[in-house]
């Protein structure tokens, strides 16, 4: 590549790199069973996903006293972390990740995660040894808020205009707008492709082979 746009990538987690949409749903609505709430509707526990757990169970679960959150926050984790150990990530990731990582690009993730769940991830798929720094919404505002994304472009210097930010989710691309970065959207996870092009991304991909074809000819 004689001239690239981007000196720094930086991924979502849940939805873009992992295919853990239905899990985290699935766990949202058990976990409200549990403590005797209302489950929230698929949609809605889809759109939800990429924002800190407190703020997202806030939002999914709006009828609960402020009180009975942290039973709420409990009890999703014992559903999701039960069976995280046998979601897959998306065909092709690692390799990409790999090709970034040869082509000395700053590669990165920024999620609605907690650290610990991250580092478990992490831990899971073996991802960590590609990634130069990441961020979690417990360390840093959560999405759409750009702290996250503005604290991993500044710790490598680089210019926003040079940043691309890859998510499934509109809490990204309007992260990426927040913090004056390129927004790319994945449609293989929780948002659909309408509200995604409504926070008008530089590109849609359908998958992570269309990424990285992307990424070839335009990053």
């Amino acid at each position: 590549m004689n001239k690239r746009n981007y000196d720094l990538v930086v991924f979502d987690w849940d939805g873009t790199l992992l295919d853990s949409t239905g899990a985290i749903v699935k766990a949202i609505q058990a976990a409200s069973r549990d403590i005797g709430a209302t489950p929230p509707s698929d949609e809605k526990a889809r759109y939800v996903i990429g924002m800190g757990l407190r703020e997202a169970l806030m939002y999914a679960v709006p009828e609960l006293p402020e009180s009975r959150y942290d039973d709420l926050v409990d009890a999703y984790r014992k559903h999701y972390l039960s069976g995280d150990h046998e979601l897959t990530l998306f065909a092709g990731v690692e390799g990409l990740l790999k090709t970034l990582q040869e082509e000395n690009r700053w590669v990165a993730v920024a999620t609605g995660k907690s650290r610990l769940g991250l580092d478990r991830a992490l831990g899971h798929s073996g991802l960590g040894r590609y990634f130069d720094t990441t961020r979690t919404a417990d360390e840093t505002r959560s999405k759409p808020h750009p702290q996250m994304l503005e604290e991993i472009i500044n710790q490598f210097a680089v210019d926003p205009e040079r940043t691309l930010m890859i998510g499934d989710t509109t809490h990204d691309l309007l992260m990426a707008q927040n913090a004056r970065a390129h927004g790319l959207g994945i449609t293989h996870g929780a948002h659909p492709v309408s509200a995604l092009r409504d926070c008008t991304p530089v590109a849609l991909v359908d998958s992570i082979q269309d990424l990285s074809n992307w990424i070839k000819i335009n990053g």
